[in-house]
């Protein structure tokens, strides 16, 4: 099922000959659409609204595309885009990254944060290994005997998490029912700041937070 917020009208059948006749391609736009998996509880009303409060561009490069599954979305490059889904699996009490990221408007969004096992350049081992030398910004969430205070919190963006374009990064909401996954490419990381996440706030903040990171 496609998802249809904010999509342009329909052409008319007079509309739609004119263009077959100035010889514009019908199917051009086609070769821009992203196809991305649906998630499991995509259907979930909040997911609407998550998708209607999306912005159109994530910054300069960075602007929407149409994607082939319901409460899905994507930005920039159509053969390698960020992409977003919502409704995939909730994350419970985990000791992965947890960051998060306070914005101007004073929502507060947190994320886990994940680098793909395999590197941008499959053929090639990365320099060394972001997950091993970055340093951390949050204590892991769901450990009893964790000191809240042990790990600060990052309040502007998550670049010291990343090693520019070394590997794929994967960012999931954490304490919100239905989550939000966001996967940005290496190539994307190894060209900008990953600070363009605090534009999905607004429609982040949509689903409630029930937990936080510790």
């Amino acid at each position: 099922m496609s998802r249809s917020p904010r999509r342009r009208p329909a052409r008319t059948a007079a509309g739609t000959a004119a263009l077959a006749l100035a010889g514009v391609p019908l199917l051009a736009g086609c070769a821009s659409t992203v196809g991305i998996a649906v998630a499991p509880d995509a259907a979930n009303p909040a997911c609407a609204r998550v998708v209607l409060a999306l912005p159109e561009s994530l910054g300069d490069g960075l602007t929407e595309l149409r994607t082939t599954s319901q409460a899905t979305w994507a930005w920039g490059d159509p053969t390698d885009p960020v992409t977003l889904r919502c409704g995939v699996a909730v994350p419970g009490p985990t000791t992965e990254q947890c960051v998060t990221m306070e914005t101007a408007s004073g929502t507060s969004i947190d994320w886990l944060v994940q680098a793909d096992a395999e590197p941008a350049d499959a053929g090639a081992a990365p320099d060394h290994d972001p997950a091993a030398t970055a340093e951390p910004t949050a204590a892991p969430t769901g450990d009893p005997t964790g000191d809240p205070t042990a790990g600060a919190t990052a309040t502007s963006g998550t670049d010291a998490l990343l090693d520019p374009g070394s590997s794929d990064w994967t960012f999931v909401t954490y304490g919100r029912d239905p989550a939000v996954e966001v996967h940005v490419p290496a190539a994307v990381v190894a060209e900008r700041s990953t600070s363009f996440l605090d534009a999905l706030s607004p429609a982040i903040a949509q689903v409630e937070a029930t937990r936080a990171c510790l």
